[in-house]
């Protein structure tokens, strides 16, 4: 009952940020905060890789953020 509270306590405009920030915690507590970073930094590789073919530009570039945040969930 509490996170329904919690989403009713979120501005509308922020709720993106929040929903992406409890994934990424729900991810850290499944797998464990080193497998966490791995998974970040797996992550991060592969959307450069990605990135650097112009035409996969758009999907690399999220994939490197969510690498980012993810490292960093778990190192915090």
């Amino acid at each position: 009952m509490s996170q329904l509270n919690t989403a009713e306590q979120v501005p509308w405009y922020l709720w993106p940020f929040w929903a992406i920030w409890r994934l990424l915690t729900w991810i850290v507590r499944l797998t464990g905060r080193l497998i966490a970073i791995l998974l970040g930094l797996v992550m991060i590789i592969v959307g450069a890789v990605l990135s650097i073919t112009v035409v996969l530009l758009p999907l690399g570039i999220p994939l490197i953020v969510f690498g980012f945040l993810l490292v960093l969930r778990g190192l915090f």
